[in-house]
């Protein structure tokens, strides 16, 4: 049996995980499969599977990404410099990309403010939840991704949304999502998410100021419509 062959029978997958993700994209890749694209080929001792499936097994790939120090990483992992840096490149690569830094302190006055800070958000292909938290000025002094879904929609639960603003002691907050179907016209889901959240805001006294909805077609403020 050739190595290849082995490791397809072992982890039922290609042994190339970059020919996983030319023949089919990545909605069918795990984190593990990912993680192997980066590191791309494995050591004397383990597959580039073995050693991906190990990094998500002891550490999760929620604790390595935190990490900026690639020498920590490979104290950690044994998996050498070069791949170390590689993964802190990889993960780098996408806090600055779906995680906007607020370099100053931005003034929101209105809707019009909300959506000239976020209108990027219109061109993503999946769904963004992004939280802008203000104080008492109603200047962002924190901008988050919430979280990122697929097409279909993206699950938000109040406990992500205000723990953040509990931990940068936020006065109030602006929650804004965008719609890859290109229409700013809220759902059932949205109307049902901005109800949740602006309950909960009221009771923790953290008032929602509004949920703006950023399409190609504009945008969509429940402030501005009477719904908040």
């Amino acid at each position: 049996m050739q190595v290849s062959d082995y490791i397809v029978k072992k982890y039922g997958r290609t042994a190339f995980p970059r020919e996983t993700m030319l023949e089919g994209g990545t909605d069918d890749m795990s984190i593990s499969d990912l993680i192997a694209v980066i590191i791309g080929k494995g050591s004397r001792y383990e597959s580039v599977f073995a050693i991906s499936e190990r990094i998500i097994r002891d550490y999760g790939s929620k604790t390595i990404a935190e990490i900026k120090d690639p020498a920590k990483i490979d104290q950690m992992l044994k998996i050498g410099l070069v791949n170390s840096c590689k993964l802190v490149a990889a993960f780098e690569l996408g806090r600055r990309f779906y995680s906007p830094s607020v370099k100053r302190k931005t003034l929101i006055r209105g809707p019009e403010d909300i959506y000239g800070h976020t209108k990027e958000m219109s061109g993503f292909i999946k769904e963004v939840f992004r939280g802008l938290y203000l104080n008492t000025k109603s200047m962002i002094i924190h901008d988050e991704n919430i979280s990122v879904g697929h097409l279909s929609g993206t699950l938000v639960h109040p406990r992500e949304v205000f723990k953040t603003a509990i931990d940068c002691s936020a006065n109030s907050i602006i929650v804004v999502h965008n719609h890859p179907s290109g229409e700013a016209q809220p759902s059932k889901n949205d109307d049902e998410i901005t109800k949740m959240l602006k309950e909960t805001g009221e009771i923790l006294q953290i008032p929602l100021v509004d949920h703006v909805i950023i399409a190609e077609s504009g945008y969509y403020s429940y402030n501005k419509e009477g719904r908040l």
